[in-house]
């Protein structure tokens, strides 16, 4: 390989990383079709692997994909409809819409994903199989990183996304931001979509890294986004919650890569525009007096954020915020985090009684962070083997390496067995 065709591969692969979900956004919407979209992204990238080595690289390479994608993808169906006369109808479509004025005009929002997203979150569509079909196709996360999100197994998720896309075709729901009056009724299954996709990025469900920065930046971008184009409190309170979580990434895994816990990270590194940036939208949202559980999130992140170190944290302002939570959008992981709180300002015991309740019920015996949380609060008060046991169990259920690093060094503290990584 010589040193332009290397050069060319590396422009390639940082257009895939940065761009590729841009491009197939702006397909899906050219030729109407998400697998067809997702084919003519395919076909267009290896087609630049092959040309930009020789021909040199685009001024604009997301542009350029976009019209070799739609060419190859518009070529092949002519191909095809010299053997398949219901093809000719399309063709002709393609056409008209080449000679005519372009389809990305919108003087709303100008960015295709968005336009994807509110598609893919169409009324039609079950609420599961919205949220799943946007992770896949506006984010580019795998089925095995949806359904981990959704605590659902990977063919169900599979099924949710084929049988989304066949509603988006039989129905021929159009791939445009909604009117005006349809955008609120939309905008809650928009918001969790990019509530998840945050999470995802901020704590990866698996994998060797605690976090995806592509994923949470996404997240972010789109945040905002949906605020320029609808600014009601909960998407300002969102976008809040993210930016202040965010203000702390570079402080969440140590050099090696492994995790640091809020307590023990250094603040002086937090990022101290996100915070200001967050902070005053959270105050923005509360204002508003509509706000609702992203914003109240987003309230407990700026109280964090707030104290200059974790001795001066106010947990009795946390623990009433993640109380109001509870009574908006009652949930047992909401409870866990308060109770966590809870044990902060009242002692561990307190906070045990609560995790050994939510256990109780049923309620989170899958979720490592309950087990993990019970055995840290065993382990502050003494009681050796049962913080052994939760943090076992806790070990058994995460699918993160710094997450297993973490639990394995804290059993090793506590001593007396010997950590099997099978």
């Amino acid at each position: 390989m010589t040193q332009d065709e290397a050069r060319a591969r590396e422009v390639v692969e940082a257009v895939y990383r940065s761009d590729s979900r841009r491009v197939l956004a702006t397909l899906i919407r050219l030729l109407g079709d998400f697998d067809l979209a997702e084919e003519a992204m395919h076909e267009a990238f290896a087609t630049a692997v092959l040309r930009w080595p020789s021909d040199g690289v685009p001024d604009n390479p997301r542009a350029w994909l976009v019209s070799a994608g739609r060419f190859k993808a518009i070529d092949g169906i002519r191909r095809r409809a010299r053997f398949d006369a219901s093809l000719h109808r399309l063709v002709e479509q393609f056409d008209r819409e080449e000679a005519g004025p372009s389809a990305g005009d919108d003087d709303t929002v100008e960015d295709d994903q968005l336009r994807l997203i509110f598609t893919c979150c169409h009324p039609a569509l079950p609420p599961e199989g919205q949220i799943a079909l946007t992770l896949r196709e506006v984010c580019g996360l795998t089925t095995e990183e949806i359904a981990r999100a959704f605590l659902a197994p990977a063919p169900t998720v599979a099924q949710r996304i084929v049988r989304a896309k066949s509603k988006i075709r039989d129905a021929r729901i159009p791939y445009q931001i909604p009117a005006r009056a349809e955008l609120s009724d939309r905008l809650d299954a928009v918001l969790r979509v990019v509530y998840l996709v945050f999470n995802e990025g901020y704590s990866a469900s698996a994998g060797a890294s605690v976090t995806r920065h592509d994923l949470s930046a996404e997240a972010i971008r789109l945040g905002r986004l949906v605020v320029e184009l609808l600014p009601e409190p909960e998407a300002i309170g969102l976008l809040a919650l993210m930016l202040l979580h965010e203000s702390r990434r570079d402080t969440r895994s140590s050099p090696e890569g492994d995790l640091v816990l809020l307590a023990d990270q250094d603040r002086s590194r937090w990022d101290r525009a996100r915070i200001a940036e967050g902070s005053a939208l959270v105050q923005r949202a509360l204002a508003s007096r509509r706000f609702g559980p992203y914003t109240l999130q987003a309230a407990i992140a700026a109280v964090h954020a707030e104290a200059p170190a974790a001795e001066d944290t106010d947990w009795g302002q946390i623990v009433g915020l993640y109380e109001v939570l509870l009574r908006i959008e009652p949930s047992p992981v909401v409870e866990l985090n308060r109770a966590a709180a809870v044990a902060m300002r009242d002692g561990p015991a307190a906070g045990l009684a609560l995790v050994d309740a939510i256990l109780a019920r049923g309620d989170l015996g899958q979720y490592y962070l309950a087990h993990s949380a019970r055995a840290d609060l065993c382990r502050r008060l003494g009681q050796t083997d049962e913080a052994r046991a939760a943090y076992r169990r806790a070990l058994a259920l995460t699918r993160q390496e710094p997450e297993r690093r973490f639990l394995e060094r804290r059993l090793r503290e506590l001593g007396g067995e010997r950590v099997s990584r099978g």
